[in-house]
């Protein structure tokens, strides 16, 4: 690679970060500018939050630390990975920062660790790690809430209702659990564009972007199939630690509700925060899934006999975590890029 090539590399990446990056201070300015409640009321709530507040915060540190593990094994393989673990904690953080406040989600974070992650471990292997992370981390949201549906049969009483909606959401994850490992086993690349190839407006772009770059596309593809196939025990690993996160992430449930009534188990904040996110997933087209947390945290609490109140508290206190970490990701994107250098080894191949 020549010096001037290597030059014109580096200048490209710092100018698209820095897209990134005013993206992420434009999406926290709209959001604060926006919060639906006035700065007299947000106070009295932290006060009345206390130390919880910061705990709440601080469990995510370990949270994300868990996703980052997930990405990582993905990444190495058991073997001594070219990109040190603090750089993938810090993209992962970034990442689900960009995530958070982009309307329909997937459209900032995955493309910013994709590029970050190229210098490392080149294009293809770059693509195909931040494609399975993807996958893993919407896989280990059916993995949980499928949980749930057996975990509420086992601890809560059920209606022919409740047993009705139960069996809905059940085989709607165990669907979506096969349509995830046959995706695990052939791929999902040259599937997925494919399928856009018949998508009004999006139909001419992936007819071109497939013949063009097939070649590459099988090769994600073959990355994603050996996962699974050849690497059972990364693909588990990589789905143990995704799913630890997701258990842990319902401490937080546990520590707000704790504010307000000392009449809460752990068992019964599993239940709320898969209820919550199941409800909140459906309106992923909004940015940070705002009025569809908070109305999924009342309709939990109230199903499980705990005040509405709670979980509109309890909404309230988990937006301004995320609104914290949003900020901290965005800031972060700022820290730490002076391995850049390593493209000066000219050791990283497509």
């Amino acid at each position: 690679m020549s010096l001037c090539v290597f030059i014109c590399m580096i200048n490209m990446k710092d100018k698209v970060r820095n897209i990134f990056w005013f993206f992420g201070v434009f999406a926290i300015i709209v959001m604060l500018f926006t919060f639906d409640m006035d700065y007299e009321e947000l106070l009295f709530n932290l006060k009345k939050a206390g130390y919880w507040f910061p705990a709440v915060i601080a469990l995510w540190v370990i949270i994300y630390l868990f996703n980052a593990w997930s990405w990582y094994a993905i990444i190495s393989d058991g073997k001594h990975a070219k990109i040190p673990f603090w750089k993938v904690y810090k993209l992962t953080i970034s990442g689900f920062a960009l995530n958070y406040a982009t309307p329909v989600g997937l459209m900032g974070g995955e493309p910013y660790r994709i590029m970050e992650l190229t210098p490392y471990v080149g294009g293809s292997k770059a693509t195909s790690s931040v494609i399975l992370y993807v996958m893993m981390h919407i896989f280990s949201h059916f993995c949980f809430w499928l949980f749930s549906v057996l975990l509420f049969i086992i601890v809560e009483p059920v209606n022919f209702g409740i047993g009705v909606m139960l069996s809905l959401v059940g085989l709607f994850c165990v669907m979506a659990v096969y349509f995830f490992m046959k995706g695990y086993k052939n791929g999902m690349a040259v599937k997925t564009l494919k399928m856009l190839c018949h998508v009004p407006y999006l139909k001419k772009w992936a007819k071109r972007f497939v013949s063009e770059k097939r070649e590459a596309l099988e090769r994600i593809d073959s990355q994603i199939a050996e996962l699974h196939k050849q690497r059972k025990s990364t693909f588990y690993l990589s789905l143990s630690f995704e799913f630890l996160a997701r258990i842990l992430s319902c401490l937080e449930i546990y520590f707000i509700l704790n504010i307000l009534t000392d009449d809460v188990s752990f068992i019964a904040c599993i239940l709320i925060m898969a209820f919550t996110s199941l409800f909140a997933n459906m309106f992923f087209f909004s940015p940070m899934q705002l009025g569809a947390r908070e109305g999924g945290f009342a309709l939990a609490t109230s199903g499980l006999a705990i005040s509405s109140a709670f979980g509109i508290y309890t909404g309230l206190i988990t937006r301004l975590r995320e609104l914290v970490w949003i900020i901290i990701g965005v800031l972060l994107m700022k820290v730490g890029n002076t391995s850049d250098k390593i493209l000066k080894d000219d050791k990283i191949e497509d």
